[in-house]
């Protein structure tokens, strides 16, 4: 897919996420909107896996660790057709399969395991790695995590883990953004300098611009290169990113426009494309 189509993809995305959280009326845009290319990118481009066979034993894995930006992944789904589109509207109904952290057992296409508490995805995707580099299997594990998220301690015992039994076929994906939902990320518990942590643990790290398509297909192309060591792409983004009275405010963590400014952020992403 070339880069002006993942472009249009992402915009898509944008107004699902805007669209499916106003009809919801909860959830959160900020950190869900930051992480849209990060995401479009993987699954339109760089993830294997097979529509047909959803738990083929040969597909690559994704694990949300932060899960309450589920709405990015829910859209992204939607729009492969692991599931109908419309069923995206039902985001946080009593009985819907699109609840506001993924949950395994609604049986959702797509979704591999159950994330919401932070901090725990990473230690998830290094067991993934390790059965299947036990298991002798090509299989790729990618798992998404916020900068806040980096605080948890579990996330570094992970990281050494990971590093010790050289998971090779693990990417870690931070999605940098610099806000959390209790303010400036390094205010509340500085994470800096983050990726001369993941080097000193013994990462393969790759610094991007977490909104330039081309910088994120060629850093899973290192990902995919490196032998030896798992990867932590450390990807600078934009909390709200494409809305632009939303962008780079701590108070857009889980808080729902109004009609209007549903409305104002929907021709917002219309506009960026044309």
């Amino acid at each position: 897919m070339l880069t002006s189509d993942l472009k249009i993809a992402s915009a898509n995305v944008r107004k699902d996420i805007i669209n499916m959280l106003g009809l919801a009326g909860s959830g959160h845009p900020g950190g869900s909107l930051s992480a849209v290319e990060l995401v479009v990118s993987l699954y339109f481009k760089h993830m294997k896996f097979n529509l047909k066979t959803v738990n083929d034993p040969d597909r690559d894995y994704f694990v949300l660790s932060k899960g309450h930006v589920c709405p990015v992944l829910y859209a992204v789904l939607a729009r492969l057709g692991y599931f109908s589109h419309d069923e995206l509207f039902t985001l946080r109904k009593v009985g819907s399969r699109l609840q506001g952290h993924p949950a395994k057992d609604k049986k959702l296409p797509g979704i591999e395991v159950s994330t919401g508490s932070l901090g725990y995805g990473l230690s998830i995707g290094a067991g993934i790695a390790t059965g299947m580099k036990q298991a002798k299997k090509s299989n790729r594990v990618y798992v998404l995590m916020g900068d806040g998220e980096q605080q948890e301690g579990s996330i570094w015992e992970a990281a050494m883990s990971a590093s010790h039994y050289k998971l090779d076929n693990l990417c870690a994906i931070v999605d940098n953004n610099g806000l959390q939902i209790d303010g400036v990320t390094k205010d509340v518990m500085n994470v800096e300098p983050l990726a001369d942590k993941y080097r000193a643990f013994g990462w393969n790290v790759i610094e991007i611009n977490g909104h330039n398509l081309d910088e994120i297909g060629d850093a899973y192309a290192q990902f995919k290169a490196t032998t030896g060591k798992p990867t932590a792409i450390i990807a600078k983004t934009v909390k709200g990113k494409g809305v632009s009275y939303m962008e780079n405010l701590a108070e857009w963590h889980g808080k729902i426009p109004s009609k209007e400014l549903i409305e104002k952020a929907l021709a917002e992403i219309d506009a960026s494309v044309k």
